[in-house]
């Protein structure tokens, strides 16, 4: 990593936070050292506009001033694509996304609350889970005080003026500088710690993942609170990091309350909890076995867990409970309501057009003519139990077996596993699972996203690759929602802060140097990209075929995310 040295204006490497005082000379560290930020002499982001940005701010009195850049900074870039329209602005009877919050808003405030997840379900029924909905509430009684027509119960429908806008974007922004952005800080902080990396270079890493689109686009854009939901995983990580497996949990549970689609993190995170119930093999003694293993299993922890996912959970719900005055067998039907609301099955294999398995072979197997739905049911959820095995397997053996985990060991490799693990379960959850809309990339790829942490260019460059794929996968929204300037802006900032732009190769983020295969799969993806993009542009689709420009974007964008998982599942096999 390097510096500006203010003597001689050369650059230099930026000292790593550990002492040479505290090197250890065991095989073990120098294993650990092997996954550190000093894996390179030179780091990838040295030679970025970024670095070069921040670079000033090195010293330790000004890296506050810093943190407030990266502050400002995403607050500007936030606010500067919300100024754009949004999905169904002016299009009515029901709008879009925009719409949807500000009439869940509208109800919360208005109705009792076992009516919430019944009332009108044609319009926009509420379908996401309970946390939402008290979020919801709580932005709907502040903005009735501010202008109490914003919410008029009925007659505020489709209402879109620009106070009412501004209003709605700023509860966005707060969302995420309460939740999302202290989380991520905390995560680059603690893991920095674990890496020996310098205090500046986290700031520039934060900085870039904060400026990545796709999050942005769809949060700022399009319009949603996702930033609330993985800012709630990211504390889940952070506590998992530190080994505060019951609080880990709580935040865990949080997040899939607010919405569903957290589910995707959760057969792996059940999977590394599990097997940290057991002493790591290597941890038992002089004398070892298969029954001192076993003998190990912590009961207490697992029910001290236990009882905390339960107890969130009931508190979590307990409003549904408590507050209305229903009899046993109403207030079960208001808890079925809302498992339905929150997992509507009947909707299908998929909406629109997604970059996933199932959106992208029904081109040749017509999968909704041929089967059922309980048995499409049934067929994703045995693919998506083989797709998100391997890592719930790997995470298991590698807690108990492997001397990299134990708990005497340095090696940052069993906090690297955490990211990793989460990023190959849900990267497997969205290719193959049930009834996945092209919003719920952000799942995946906010895991994959941590991964700039790792100091090698080559890792690096896959990330950046994967993120440009997965904000091209948003185009067909975007697109419709008329956020072109805003997706083009946002995507060339986020590659230019990086280097992406670098003439000098050596320097170039944009290629890695593994091999000549994965140079060969980012440079003809980014052809295709280019090609789908041009036609889409000057050509009108065919009238038979009146969604083949989107068909192209969701297989191209499948593609290169099925590979980019398996090279993600190759890394994790690899710790």
């Amino acid at each position: 990593m390097g510096k500006l040295n203010s003597k001689t204006g050369n650059k230099v490497s930026i000292p790593q936070a550990a002492s040479s005082k505290t090197k250890r000379k065991t095989k073990e560290s120098s294993k650990a050292k092997e996954h550190t930020a000093v894996k390179n002499s030179q780091a990838p982001f040295e030679n970025s506009p970024i670095y070069d940005l921040l670079q000033f701010f090195e010293k330790a009195p000004d890296q506050w001033t810093a943190r407030y850049i990266l502050i400002l900074t995403a607050i500007i870039l936030r606010s500067a694509v919300g100024l754009g329209s949004f999905l169904g602005q002016g299009e009515k009877p029901i709008n879009g996304d925009f719409e949807a919050q500000r009439h869940w808003m509208e109800l919360t405030i208005h109705l009792p609350i076992d009516k919430w997840y019944f009332y009108d379900p044609l319009y926009w029924g509420l379908d996401y889970p309970p946390l939402t909905a008290f979020h919801l509430y709580l932005f709907g009684k502040l903005g009735s005080l501010i202008n109490s027509d914003w919410f008029k119960f009925f007659s505020s429908r489709g209402l879109e003026s620009s106070d009412l806008k501004t209003y709605m974007r700023y509860t966005s922004l707060i969302s995420e500088l309460v939740i999302y952005i202290p989380a991520l800080l905390g995560f680059i902080s603690i893991m920095g710690k674990k890496l020996n990396l310098s205090r500046m270079y986290q700031i520039v890493i934060s900085t870039i993942i904060l400026c990545q689109p796709s999050l942005i686009l769809i949060d700022h854009g399009h319009f949603q609170y996702n930033s609330v939901m993985l800012g709630l995983f990211l504390f889940s990580l952070v506590d998992l990091i530190k080994g505060n497996y019951i609080l880990a949990s709580i935040w865990f549970i949080s997040s899939i309350n607010f919405k569903q689609m957290g589910l995707y993190y959760a057969p792996f995170i059940f999977a590394y909890l599990f097997s940290k119930l057991f002493l790591n093999y290597n941890d038992l003694g002089s004398e070892k076995s298969l029954k001192k293993l076993i003998a190990s299993f912590n009961f207490k922890k697992l029910i001290a867990i236990g009882l905390a996912v339960i107890i969130t959970s009931i508190v979590i719900i307990s409003p549904f409970i408590i507050l209305p005055s229903c009899t046993r067998a109403e207030t079960l039907n208001v808890l079925k309501q809302i498992l339905i609301r929150v997992f509507p099955f009947e909707r299908g294999l998929f909406e629109d057009k997604v970059a996933n398995f199932w959106c992208t072979t029904n081109l040749v197997v017509k999968y909704r003519d041929i089967f059922s739905i309980d048995q499409l049911k049934k067929i994703t959820l045995l693919s998506t139990l083989v797709a998100i095995l391997p890592p719930c397997l790997m995470i298991s053996y590698k807690n108990i077996y492997n001397p990299k985990f134990s708990n005497i060991s340095l090696s940052p490799v069993k906090y690297l596993s955490l990211i990793y693990g989460f990023a190959a379960t849900s990267w497997g959850f969205y290719l193959f699972s049930f009834l996945v809309h092209e919003k719920n990339v952000l799942v995946p790829l906010l895991p994959s996203t941590l991964l700039f942490i790792i100091n090698d260019k080559d890792t690096i460059s896959m990330i950046q690759w994967i993120n440009n794929i997965a904000a091209f996968s948003l185009w067909p929204l975007l697109k419709k929602e008329t956020l072109v300037l805003q997706y083009i802006v946002v995507i060339l900032l986020s590659n230019w802060l990086v280097g992406g732009f670098n003439l000098k190769l050596s320097n170039n983020i944009f290629f890695p140097r593994i091999n000549w295969f994965w140079n060969l799969v980012i440079g003809a993806s980014y052809i295709a990209v280019a090609i789908v993009h041009f036609v889409d542009y000057f050509y009108l689709p065919p009238a038979r075929y009146p969604d083949l420009w989107v068909i192209l974007n969701t297989t191209v964008s499948f593609g290169c995310f099925s590979l980019f998982w398996l090279w993600i599942l190759y890394q994790f096999y690899k710790l």
